[in-house]
């Protein structure tokens, strides 16, 4: 169960903000560089991806509209059933970050990657993680204005239009411009790669920089980290048992059945950290983190379930030949490039 490298990366620059926080001037100027960076990455997503694939996607609309009920229907209400929680197990501000990682899209490269491995449906994944990113752009700011309220540290009809201008339209403009550089993203793909990779660190950055000069940090303990990742554990088993078992009684053949497993149980780092940045505001260090750690949690289990799904007897009949090209090649969509 390997450790993502970038996840460490992103855990040196908690560690950085916690002490070298950017204060005051600074401060101004690493906010400013990371809505700037933000814009930036989501313009590229909507360079990378392909229309084409995306309606050809909609003919397996039943298997992209479980996907989409299990990331913003069935994940919401198991996050505000641990309401419960508060205060035995979560404080109040990390049931908030929580919540949040409930209402997050699913990713899109870890789910393809995994379900390659597992020999399932590539192409559905593909379509499944797009179609899941697109839409959250728009409905988690809603579920989040809706569910979590003021609370949040900021929702507000405001909340919602800054998102919409800084990752919607930027997506957008990204879209209607893939026909004159869609091929130089594709063929500068991994220096375009470092470029996502350090739009998300910049954002983490800012958002624990904030959270250090605020003393947010001192409201979490050890005991409620620990309370937290037990949570953050449960939560992915039941969504995992429910995407296979749930996925089998609706009639979905096997390599359906893993693409909705690893494209339904898992929450997107990349979408959700420029989301929380916009939505909390000063509380977004605490936001974030049950993300994290839920992102890593997933990698970790779900590589261990695709290497056994590889093995199972009916893999050789049954499933489609892992498509590991296709996944490379694949524009990714509100992933950036994070291994996931």
């Amino acid at each position: 169960m390997p450790i993502d490298p970038y996840v460490l990366l992103l855990l040196g620059t908690v560690c950085l903000a916690a002490l070298l926080p950017a204060r005051d001037t600074a401060a101004d100027v690493a906010s400013g560089a990371s809505t700037a960076a933000i814009a930036f990455l989501f313009f590229l997503y909507g360079a990378r991806l392909s229309t084409r694939e995306a309606v050809d996607g909609l003919r397996h609309w039943r298997l992209h509209a479980t996907v989409l009920v299990c990331t913003f229907v069935i994940f919401p209400v198991l996050g505000l059933a641990a309401r419960g929680l508060v205060p035995v197990l979560l404080t109040h501000p990390l049931y908030q970050g929580f919540l949040f990682l409930t209402l997050v899209p699913s990713t899109i490269q870890s789910s393809i990657a995994f379900t390659s491995i597992a020999r399932g449906n590539v192409p559905a994944a593909i379509c499944a993680g797009s179609f899941s990113s697109l839409v959250g752009i728009v409905l988690t700011p809603l579920l989040a204005a809706a569910l979590l309220g003021n609370s949040g540290g900021g929702f507000s009809a405001d909340s919602i239009v800054k998102i919409v201008l800084q990752l919607l339209v930027p997506f957008v403009a990204g879209q209607l411009l893939r026909p004159w550089i869609g091929g130089f993203v594709a063929r500068h793909k991994k220096i375009l790669g470092l470029v996502d990779r350090g739009s998300i660190l910049l954002v983490v950055y800012t958002a624990f920089s904030e959270g250090m000069v605020r003393g947010i940090w001192h409201q979490v303990s050890a005991v409620r980290l620990a309370g937290l990742l037990a949570v953050e554990a449960v939560l992915l088993a039941v969504m995992l048992l429910l995407t296979w078992y749930g996925a089998k009684a609706l009639g979905f053949g096997r390599g359906d059945r893993i693409a909705i497993q690893f494209a339904g149980s898992k929450k997107s780092l990349a979408s959700g950290l420029p989301m929380a940045s916009v939505l909390f505001g000063a509380h977004a260090s605490l936001a974030v983190l049950p993300l994290m750690l839920f992102h890593q949690m997933q990698l970790m289990v779900c590589a261990v379930i695709a290497k056994r799904r590889a093995h199972d007897p009916e893999a050789q009949d049954t499933a489609e030949p892992p498509a590991a090209p296709a996944a490379e090649s694949r524009p990714a969509v509100g992933t950036g490039t994070l291994r996931r």
